[in-house]
């Protein structure tokens, strides 16, 4: 009776304990929102989740809650991200300064430090360059990514695999959707973004480290009785490193919004977490025997013999003396080689920047153009021009460069419908923004979607109009595109991203009719860290004409 009695009492106890630090810690976390500098209006935070209520009621989807907090809060407001408050700027004159192309600008860190503690966890901060705070690190890094992929060698070698992997591609496609009778029963239907996204990760593992990945084989081998020529044990083994790079780079959002305690303590939560975590160590694994391999085979090549074009080599070898580039100084000081760590932070971001991102904008591209015939058919009139009824050959960089209504094109879907629709910013000193003084330690949101709708720099901002970007000595108003972000952090592989979409249109619309099974349903998405395109539904067959 006695211990039941102390039992219930400690029990008690303790309960009341709790109750007292929550009630410290909820009036803690009130009073600093409540005296924070520059109250700026937004959607109402949570004690240790901020916004991720309102986050979940968007569907757990950034672009459509940005947006809405935009057109109820104005051109300025304040979300919460985590427990860290984030400054959403949605107007050109208020990102200037953070968007400064000078390497004196503070703003080249993207992180607080809260939020870098939340990514170190996942062993992604301080590497490479899409995850680097620190200026020195990220410009060694940057030089390095930047010289692999603006190569002419490099180039060609885009161009080159772009052409092989689409008669991969449509190897597969005769097989499934093509054939006269398939077509007849309209079976003819397949999901376009399923297999971009897997051309786009073959054509990336393939230009980054020079090894085959078969993604679009294993995605045939689950549709198809006929399987693929390639070994089903080589399809399968190089489908899980691209498994591991796409549940990384959708798993970054929940170490930006859900707090440590739930990723850590939570169950749900912490599964999540920790699955993330464990395909960050596979990836590592992988990424560290391919750089060992690819290293042992530079080392065992003659100085005279040529050397594979991909990025990876390109990095092993830059500042050695198989480099022809080998005189380069960052601050001053000359360049060293990387080392593997380094290394592996370079082709992790060359990845996250090139794979998802390049098949969600030909999903979109294809969606628009559904969308709208008269653009379309004046797509197919500067194809026909360049290839002459040729369906054929491959194609060429200069059919890349006089390819310019394709990239009209595909700026004008980024405009409307970018897959990048926010980055931030961030800096570790005072300074004024918007006409705010804000101090230390404050997160910016730069709102791309609100840029590229705002009539106040776009006529008819809401018109699908590709025509805009033809006009002789058009250019949009300082920051008011941003379709690979801007600043120094400007997205070194925007060349590469170009040539992909304008050569991929091409190759597509020359030959085959692509419309969307239901005209008017809406774009089936997913917005994190990228507005990813989860499923387009169309039919494909061959142009007659």
């Amino acid at each position: 009776m006695a211990l039941e009695i102390f039992f219930n009492y400690g029990i008690n106890d303790y309960l009341s304990l709790i109750g007292v630090a929550l009630t410290i810690y909820v009036s803690y976390y009130y009073y600093n929102y409540f005296t924070r500098v520059n109250p700026l209006p937004g959607p109402f935070p949570f004690p240790i989740v901020g916004n991720l209520p309102q986050l979940i009621l968007h569907g757990g989807n950034l672009k459509p809650f940005y947006k809405y907090n935009h057109e109820k809060y104005g051109d300025m407001f304040d979300v919460y991200l985590g427990t860290t408050r984030t400054v959403a700027l949605n107007r050109t004159e208020y990102i200037e300064k953070l968007l400064t192309p000078s390497t004196k600008n503070p703003y080249i860190m993207k992180f607080s430090e809260s939020e870098a503690e939340r990514y170190g966890e996942m062993g992604v901060i301080g590497n490479g360059i899409l995850m680097n705070n620190d200026y020195k690190s990220w410009k060694y890094n940057r030089q390095f990514f930047s010289q692999a992929l603006l190569s002419p060698k490099f180039t060609h070698k885009a161009i080159d695999w772009t052409n092989r992997l689409f008669n991969e591609l449509e190897s597969y496609w005769d097989k499934l959707y093509l054939k006269e009778e398939i077509i007849k029963e309209n079976k003819n239907i397949l999901d376009f973004s399923a297999w971009f996204n897997n051309y786009t990760n073959d054509m990336i593992v393939k230009l980054i480290t020079g090894e085959r990945s078969y993604t679009m084989a294993k995605y045939f081998n689950t549709l198809s009785d006929e399987k693929a020529e390639f070994p089903s044990a080589v399809v399968d083994d190089s489908v899980k490193l691209v498994h591991a790079i796409r549940k990384i780079l959708l798993g970054f959002l929940t170490f930006q919004v859900v707090p440590p305690f739930l990723r850590h303590y939570v169950p749900g939560f912490k599964n999540e977490a920790d699955d993330i975590l464990q395909h960050v160590r596979f990836m590592n694994q992988r990424l560290d025997t391919i750089i060992k391999k690819r290293r042992q085979e530079v080392e065992n090549t003659p100085l005279d013999k040529p050397l594979p074009n991909d990025m990876l080599t390109s990095v092993i070898i830059a500042s050695t003396p198989r480099d022809v580039n080998n005189v380069k100084t960052v601050g001053g000081e000359t360049m060293r080689p990387m080392t593997d760590n380094e290394i592996r932070g370079v082709i992790f971001d060359g990845f996250l920047g090139g794979t998802d991102t390049t098949a969600n904008s030909i999903s979109f591209i294809i969606y628009y153009l559904a969308q709208n015939p008269d653009v379309k058919k004046k797509m197919l009139k500067e194809i026909d021009t360049i290839f002459q009824g040729d369906k054929t050959r491959p194609i060429t960089e200069n059919d890349f460069h006089n390819l310019k209504y394709c990239e009209a094109i595909i700026k004008e879907v980024s405009r409307v419908f970018p897959v990048v629709t926010s980055f931030s910013r961030y800096s570790d000193k005072p300074d004024e923004i918007a006409g705010y003084k804000w101090p230390s330690n404050t997160t910016f949101r730069i709102n791309a979607d609100a840029l590229h709708h705002s009539k106040d720099y776009w006529e008819e901002p809401d018109k699908f109009n590709p025509d805009r970007w033809m006009v002789e000595g058009f250019e949009p108003k300082k920051n008011s595109f941003i379709m690979f972000g801007g600043g120094l952090r400007l997205c070194p592989g925007r060349k590469l991203a170009m040539i992909e979409l304008v050569c991929l249109m091409a190759l597509l619309f020359r030959k085959y009719e692509i419309d969307l099974v239901d005209i008017n349903a809406p774009l089936k998405i997913k917005s994190a860290a990228i507005t990813a395109c989860i499923e387009l539904l169309v039919k494909v067959k061959p142009r007659n004409n």
